[in-house]
């Protein structure tokens, strides 16, 4: 374990030097926030409840919601493994003593550790900039059930984007299987628009999608609803993790041999 904090910590570090990025970062946060205020600010002109959600309940949502998508970074494993593979270099990777896998994993962590502070800080400040009446879950066992999905969450999508970025091994590009995922994720992850004003039949369908567990469910536990979701949620994201190993495990056997480095 130890070399995996390391690489970790070495990530964690290396954001430093990129400042630049996590300005940019807090304004996307901070902008997601500023759009949901002044959208649902028209919306509930003349009216106190829209689906479940009141004013302060939709935007305690909207602030929960856009911390854990901007804490979800892991885009860049696809785009770096493709790169590599295409370039040669992928090499690099096969030669240290580490699981290739858990290196991504352990370099998703750092990046996740550095960013957590700062996106906290911008949705706090907004909190009290906009004078919300803060929701938030009182039920300490649904609370930590969804830090558990939340994190479980991530987990899958660096399993996800390392897949991806594996498929490089037998086509020529993955740009398709990024464009289906990301649209993917930006509907069903509720990041647009929350899942509960969708009708009841999308809502059972994408509950068959592991990103309704990535940061729409946990964000609906953390502001008190869908208690009843807690564990099955946790059940089925722990399911596609496994699933999506399974993917990995094949895939890396199957196409490994179609590789040729040429270089570290």
């Amino acid at each position: 374990m130890g070399k995996y904090f390391e690489v970790s910590k070495t990530y964690m570090k290396t954001q430093i030097v990129w400042r630049a990025d996590a300005v940019f970062n807090m304004i996307f946060t901070i902008s997601k926030i500023l759009f949901a205020y002044l959208l649902w600010g028209m919306v509930f002109k003349n009216r106190e409840l829209i689906g479940e959600f009141t004013f302060h309940g939709m935007l305690s949502y909207y602030i929960i919601s856009s911390f854990l998508s901007q804490l979800e970074m892991s885009q860049g494993i696809s785009a770096e493994i493709h790169d590599r593979i295409r370039n040669g270099t992928f090499s690099k990777y096969m030669v240290i003593p580490v699981g290739i896998e858990k290196y991504f994993m352990a370099m998703e962590l750092g990046v996740v550790m550095f960013y957590m502070a700062f996106d906290f800080m911008a949705a706090i400040v907004w909190i009290f900039v906009f004078q919300i009446d803060f929701v938030f879950a009182s039920n300490g066992w649904v609370i930590l059930c969804a830090v558990i999905m939340s994190v479980i969450g991530m987990l899958f999508m660096v399993q996800l984007n390392y897949f991806l970025g594996l498929l490089t091994l037998k086509y020529q590009g993955i740009g398709t299987f990024l464009m289906i995922k990301n649209n993917l994720v930006a509907l069903v992850t509720g990041s647009i628009v929350p899942l509960a004003l969708f009708p009841e039949v999308i809502i059972k369908i994408m509950r068959l999608l592991p990103f309704y567990y990535v940061t729409y469910l946990p964000a609906m536990l953390f502001t008190g609803k869908c208690k009843e979701e807690a564990i099955p949620g946790i059940a089925v994201i722990v399911c596609w993790c496994l699933v999506i190993q399974v993917f990995i495990s094949v895939t890396w056997k199957k196409y490994l041999r179609k590789y040729d480095g040429v270089g570290i």
